[in-house]
């Protein structure tokens, strides 16, 4: 899942309700034990909990969105299939232009 709008600091932005954004933000963090997809754009709104703003919001309205369009996929692994589960990682250097924080993901 990937975010469309840039995520930045804007300062003349009206700010949102700090407290519910980051019950928002848990809710999402605990989810991406289960739905690792989700773990890079819900990063990337985490780092805004303090001073979160419409646009970041919105964001954070459109992960729900995609979650609740997605609840009957899953994977289905039964336990004689030899199958091996592999996971990989990533990590994007600096990539926030605010505060030069890195970001990473897994799939």
């Amino acid at each position: 899942m990937e975010i469309k709008d840039k995520l930045d600091l804007d300062q003349n932005r009206t700010l949102v309700n700090a407290t519910k954004y980051r019950s928002m933000i848990g809710a999402l963090m605990y989810l991406t034990s289960s739905r690792p997809e989700i773990v890079h754009a819900t990063c990337l709104c985490a780092r805004y909990q303090a001073k979160p703003i419409e646009k970041h919001l919105k964001e954070v309205k459109r992960i729900f969105h995609y979650l609740r369009g997605t609840i009957n996929m899953g994977l289905w692994y039964s336990k004689d299939s030899g199958f091996e589960l592999t996971g990989f990682s990533d990590a994007d250097y600096t990539r926030c232009k605010d505060t030069f924080k890195s970001t990473s993901g897994g799939a």
